[in-house]
């Protein structure tokens, strides 16, 4: 070995991070760093000193190449010098103590960039091995003094005799042909292979094909280290031997792959190839595997043993698709949603507390006593039997009721969850059923989707608005919720989309309506109709004070410190702008004078933008600060998260209170007085009735009218064929006793005799219909006739017979306390209908005279001023 020599390179390179150079091998290196940039200035150019070689760590290699021969591709990337700087010193002196002279083959130099910087690209060839034995320091960057690791001439002869290394050349040679010989197929370069084989020397031989492969950075540096030439050898040989078979392992998968394949399913290709290695490669990593992990969700979701069955051949035939195949997307997401199903999770059953239920529904809702106490009663049963098949409660009442509130009281109450499905306009049975799997775009019914949501098999469901449901081509969404509600039959529930049964029995549902009438006897025998009438005026002024206006207020950012409704106020609303049965219009009018407070409190100019709790500062640097538009460090006090309002944030002199003259200037003129009964009965011919609507009672007049003609009957106000034939009805009764009632001289006289008669409905784009209008159409012709008023505080409903009987009608209970919003004080009620006012609050009813008719003579003596005259005279 040489004790030192002098390189004409003047450079070494070290091993650093993930690159070694070898001796023989050629690689391109980018400078950038002011270190490395300095040392290729002053030690590749200027050439000042000699017997010291700078120092230059390889980071990663551009390029990569024997002398002029390729072996194999070489690896791409970005390379760069590391910085020398100060920070760096320690990781520079604990550098690896061996490495390789180079050479500079070629340097170029970059453009230079405004900031000064400059890159130089330098080509370098590995020359030998070399130990360090001296660091020193020049400038920003390190030199050392080296000695040389490779062997001279006598040496190398001697080895060349040693009868191990002669074996260990022969099979390097041999495996390294066989490599050749593989890749001269491949890239055509065999040729110039074969002759750097037989002219460079074996240990040679060993560094440069070694460095044409992709092997590890603890490889590298122990082939660096490998001074001993056999110790070299047998790790090369080792290393060509590994880098054979990777090839040989390449072309198995190719040849495999392409076997099964068509030339135009590139993709495919693709796919399999990737699939292929991981089998070579035994990887099968079941937390990257998305089909092992839908398996292991599918495992856990607790399926039945023959919904189980069912899935699993599912999962197998999906394993065997392929992703790009049609059915793969929805074979897939139906596996999904069968692991996604609550098959067993359930929401723990609390101990019903019937105590702090009942104070929940009297505190979430006023009124409605009935209605509570049955559900306090339908409580009470599930806490003696929890898994009672109790009915399936249906709440039937006009908008604005508390219909759904009262369903998610129930839930509370259970400590169940709550999830709410709409029926309103539904007229596909799908939309329940789900949609069979072959239909594209197919999906689950509402109610398996709504399971899926919820997370558990047992939560409150609600079916809203289900006598809105249609049907059609599509089949009946009614006739399939024959099934969903049937306790029964729900516990094999089979959704079209599922296709397997799925239990509901745990299911609470809980219905709504407006309306019995639309719902199909079948499925209404399936509930249990609990009726919600409307609120009267004392109820609705309770609600606002207790409900309402506190929940107006906190959406507005308000608070009673700005805003003060009076209880007066609030009556002038109900009695003047609101009529409805619930409460949703009353909502919206305080809702407007929340708002026009609202503009006043945010106009108002002495808001001092302080809490209540802070007192202002003042200083004159401050003020001198802020006059100068200076920047002034300020604590902010964040107001609290759940407190909206503008109360800790602004402060008025004095609360906003509402009085008559605002009323009527942010809601305008007045909708209703009582008068306005008054005023319409003022003429003869006209009859106050009681009708009932989806949106609960209403009052109805009745108008009546002749004119000359030839005796015919016209009929106005959008009417259906049933109040049709009931004015039809009343005007034969009438024509037949007119004499009786002294409305025609005799039996003879023909009452219609050159005139004709128009009865009209008020409000004539709404449309009409029901029976409960015949004691209403006879005393509107009556009146008419007779040309006597009716009285003005008397309404009346029921249904009459072509004899005179007067037969009992439907929603008593809306129509009383339809007559109680509008301020009339007598109602005149079929005699049979007395049972029904049971259901009539109590202060409503002392407040009415409730009169009950078993005749249409009776109805008449009640109906006008002073009773009928001519009842004494009736032979009836």
């Amino acid at each position: 070995m040489a004790e030192s020599v002098e390189l004409p390179s003047r450079l070494a390179i070290l091993p650093f991070r993930n690159k070694v150079l070898l001796p023989g091998a050629i690689i391109r290196i980018r400078c950038t760093s002011p270190s490395s940039v300095k040392l290729v200035e002053q030690e590749l150019w200027q050439r000042e000193e000699k017997g010291l070689i700078g120092i230059l760590p390889v980071r990663d290699s551009a390029e990569s190449a024997t002398s002029g021969t390729a072996v194999s591709s070489g690896m791409s990337g970005e390379s760069d010098s590391h910085k020398l700087d100060s920070k760096n010193q320690q990781e520079v002196i604990h550098w690896h103590d061996r490495g390789v002279a180079a050479r500079a083959l070629h340097l170029s130099r970059g453009v230079e960039k405004p900031s000064g910087r400059v890159t130089y690209i330098v080509v370098l060839e590995g020359l030998c091995r070399f130990n360090v034995q001296e660091l020193s320091t020049r400038g920003t960057y390190y030199t050392a003094r080296i000695t040389s690791l490779d062997m001279t001439k006598g040496e190398l002869e001697l080895i060349e005799q040693d009868q191990e290394f002669v074996a260990l050349s022969r099979q390097f040679k041999a495996t390294a042909m066989e490599l050749i010989s593989i890749l001269e197929q491949k890239q055509k370069t065999g040729g110039r292979t074969k002759v750097l084989l037989e002219t460079v020397p074996v240990h040679k031989l060993a560094d440069i094909f070694v460095a044409s492969f992709e092997i590890s950075f603890e490889e590298q540096l122990s082939m660096l280290d490998s001074v001993d030439v056999k110790v070299r050898l047998s790790k090369a040989t080792e290393l060509v031997d590994r880098h054979l078979q990777s090839i040989r392992v390449a072309e198995k998968i190719t040849q495999k792959v392409e076997g099964q394949l068509s030339k135009s399913q590139k993709e495919f290709l693709l796919r399999q190839q990737m699939k292929a290695i991981k089998e070579e490669l035994g990887d099968n990593d079941d937390e990257e595997d998305d089909l092992v992990a839908l398996e292991r969700k599918m495992q856990g979701a607790g399926m039945p043993a023959s919904i189980w069955k069912h899935a699993l051949r599912e999962l197998r035939r999906l394993k065997k698709m392929q992703p790009q195949q049609p059915g793969y997307n929805s074979s897939r997401v139906y596996l999904e949603l069968l692991a996604d199903l609550p098959w067993e999770k359930a929401s723990p059953e609390l101990e019903l507390d019937l105590k702090a239920a009942k104070e929940r529904l009297d505190a979430d809702h006023y009124g409605l006593l009935k209605v509570k106490q049955r559900i306090i009663e339908y409580l009470a049963v599930r806490k003696l039997k929890p898994d009672a098949r109790g009915p399936v409660l249906c709440f039937v009442g006009p908008p604005g009721v508390g219909k759904t509130s009262l369903a998610s009281s129930i839930a509370a109450a259970l400590g169940r969850k709550f999830i709410r499905i709409s029926l309103g306009g539904v007229k596909d049975e799908a939309d329940i059923r789900g949609h069979r799997r072959t239909y594209i775009g197919s999906m689950p019914g509402r109610l398996v989707d709504g399971l899926k949501r919820v997370g558990v098999h047992n939560p409150v469901m609600l079916l809203d608005e289900i006598d809105k449901t249609g049907s059609d081509v599509r089949g009946d969404p009614a006739s399939a919720l024959l099934e969903v509600l049937d306790p029964e039959q729900n516990k094999t529930f089979n959704d079209h989309y599922l296709n397997v049964p799925f239990d509901l029995s745990k299911v609470i549902f809980v219905a709504t309506a407006n309306r019995m009438q639309p719902i199909p006897p079948p499925l209404l025998d399936r509930m249990e109709v609990i009726e919600l009438p409307g609120y009267t005026p004392e109820e609705k002024l309770k609600i606002a004070i207790r409900h309402l206006i506190p929940r107006v207020l906190d959406q507005h950012g308000l608070s009673s410190d700005f805003l003060q409704i009076p209880e007066d106020m609030v009556k002038l609303v109900i009695q003047r702008y609101t009529r409805e049965a619930g409460v949703r219009n009353l909502e919206r009018n305080l809702a407007a004078l929340a708002r026009a407070a609202a503009v006043k409190v945010a106009e108002q100019e002495h808001l001092v933008p302080f809490a209540k709790d802070v007192q202002r500062l003042s200083s004159p640097l401050l003020d001198d600060k802020l006059a100068e538009s200076a920047e002034v460090e300020m604590e902010v006090i964040p107001m609290g998260v759940n407190n909206r309002d503008i109360s800790g944030a602004f402060r008025v002199a004095s609360p906003m209170v509402v009085d008559e003259p605002m009323v009527e200037k942010v809601l305008g003129p007045p909708r209703y007085d009582d008068r306005e009964t008054a005023e319409r009965v003022a003429n003869p011919g006209v009859s106050v009735g009681l009708v009932w609507t989806a949106f609960g009672g209403e009052v109805q007049f009745v108008e009546a009218t002749a004119m000359v003609g030839k005796g015919d009957l016209h009929l106005t106000g959008q009417l259906g064929d049933v109040i049709k034939e009931s004015a039809q009805i009343a005007l034969t009764w009438v024509r037949a006793r007119a004499s009786e009632l002294k409305l025609a001289i005799s039996e003879e006289t023909n009452l219609l005799e050159g005139r004709d008669i128009h009865i009209h409905f008020p409000a004539g784009a709404v449309p009409k219909d029901g029976p409960s209008a015949g004691v209403t159409l006879v005393t509107s012709l009556v009146s008419l006739f007779s040309k006597k008023r009716v009285r003005a505080d008397t309404a009346m409903t029921g249904e009459m017979t072509l004899r005179g009987m007067v037969l009992p009608v439907g929603g008593v209970k809306d129509k009383v306390l339809a007559a109680h919003r509008y301020g009339i004080k007598r109602v005149i009620l079929p005699e049979r209908n007395l049972k029904d006012l049971v259901e009539v609050p109590a202060n409503v009813l002392s407040s009415l005279e409730i009169i009950l008719a078993k005749r249409v003579e009776d109805v008449l003596d009640q109906a006008f001023e002073g009773g009928c005259p001519w009842r004494q005279q009736s032979k009836l």
